[in-house]
């Protein structure tokens, strides 16, 4: 047997416990969780006792957690604005870090990140999941491979699809960039990450639009109230949180988004619903104190020449990326709407693989939950270290920060490195 590294998580939401701590959990060859912080109590109890983590390495207060090193590793998922204070903390106190993502919206949250693994050493894998997922993997493969020719164009649409939209943007933690980060970062640091990753290189310039034109309180319906449950259009209207959380994930078994928004379990519609009386995600969505765009548009020019688009946008019935990575003899498709992994080479039959026969049933992002999971024990183990460093990470970071830079200034041409 290998090394067993023990655990610490620093926020016990959906992806600290849910995500990786469940993961780690299941793998006790490899992984124990020894010790817990949440500002939450109740999430703290429900987390401690599903990983039977004892009292007195449970947490509600960060700097009684931070007093001193209490694991091998730390996985840090609290919200976006104390991802570097927690970071710097953790690398100084000695900890090998699963940083969850975004980083930090500034380039100086960027400077202090890397600055403090210089100083203190540590190894930091950030939670760019996609790169260890299996479709993005074989996309990967296929360009390496020459399949393709040279590769000389991206075009990438980001779905977010309208009830995730509502749930996160609008209603939900990631609704305000003043307290989180831009859409840019929230949302499309994975496909930023992308797309600098089968571009092989740097990004160059680049220009962005967005607006934020639907959830606002000019397009709420004649006589809407301000919470769904009163509502005349609780049954008619798509964002109505009782279609969200109860029609369109309620049947037999009530899991995310809903899970997210009660504590209470089991998790019943009856719970579910009492949540949505006066908690935040039973608002009405054109009621709401929501400032992150419903669309954006970014084009790309990086410094080998090739070119990419991305297209974020909330009104799409279904979510899941649509990439298409063009070249010189043919292109590659990643469909996760759809399922598939294209190559269409020019002149020569098309090939289809499914999604679905690389991952295994309910494995998070298309497998890439277990992916940096296992990446993570390998880095730790001094074996292949993960594809998302924390060197590597940085760059889509500024990308996105000179995006949201960009379209604040009207679309303006902007460089990503000065």
């Amino acid at each position: 047997m290998g090394k067993i590294f023990t655990v610490a998580i620093l926020g016990c939401g959906s992806r600290g416990a849910n995500a990786y701590g469940r993961k780690m959990f299941d793998m006790p060859d490899k992984y124990k969780i020894v010790s817990l912080c949440d500002i939450n109590p109740e999430k703290l109890r429900l987390t401690k006792e599903t990983f039977s983590v004892p009292d007195e390495e449970t947490f509600t207060d960060e700097n009684e957690f931070f007093k001193k090193k209490r694991a091998d590793v730390i996985v840090i998922a609290t919200q976006d604005q104390d991802h570097v204070r927690h970071c710097v903390k953790a690398l100084e106190l000695g900890y090998d870090v699963l940083l969850e993502k975004p980083l930090t919206k500034t380039k100086k949250g960027c400077d202090a990140l890397l600055n403090a693994q210089k100083k203190y050493g540590g190894k930091v894998l950030v939670c760019h999941v996609l790169r260890y997922a299996p479709a993005f993997i074989k996309a990967a493969e296929l360009i390496d491979s020459g399949a393709i020719g040279r590769l000389v164009e991206i075009d990438n649409t980001e779905q977010v699809a309208f009830w995730h939209q509502a749930h996160s943007f609008v209603r939900g933690n990631w609704r305000r960039s003043d307290e989180t980060s831009p859409m840019i970062l929230a949302k499309c640091c994975h496909d930023l990450d992308l797309l600098q990753f089968f571009a092989k290189s740097k990004c160059k310039s680049l220009s962005s639009v967005g607006d934020l034109t639907f959830f606002t309180p000019e397009n709420a319906p004649e006589g809407a109230a301000e919470r769904c449950l009163d509502c005349k259009y609780i049954d008619t209207c798509p964002y109505s949180a009782k279609q969200v959380y109860i029609t369109r994930f309620g049947g037999n078994e009530i899991t995310w988004p809903s899970s997210a928004i009660t504590l209470k379990r089991p998790l019943t519609a009856e719970n579910v619903m009492e949540a949505l009386k006066d908690g935040p995600y039973g608002r009405c969505v054109f009621h709401c104190d929501n400032n992150v765009v419903d669309h954006q548009l970014t084009t790309m020019t990086f410094e080998n020449g090739v070119k990419a688009t991305l297209t974020m946008v909330a009104f799409t019935g279904k979510s899941g990326r649509l990439m298409f990575l063009r070249g010189t003899l043919g292109e590659v498709i990643v469909d996760e709407e759809h399922g598939k992994v294209i190559l269409k080479q020019f002149m020569k039959d098309t090939q289809e693989w499914e999604i679905s026969s690389l991952v295994s049933a309910g494995d998070g992002h298309g497998g890439g939950d277990s992916g940096i999971v296992g990446a993570l024990y390998e880095t730790l183990a001094g074996g292949k270290e993960g594809a998302t460093t924390l060197k590597e990470s940085i760059e889509s970071h500024l990308m996105g920060i000179a995006a949201e830079k960009s379209r604040l200034a009207g679309g303006k041409l902007t460089k990503v490195h000065r």
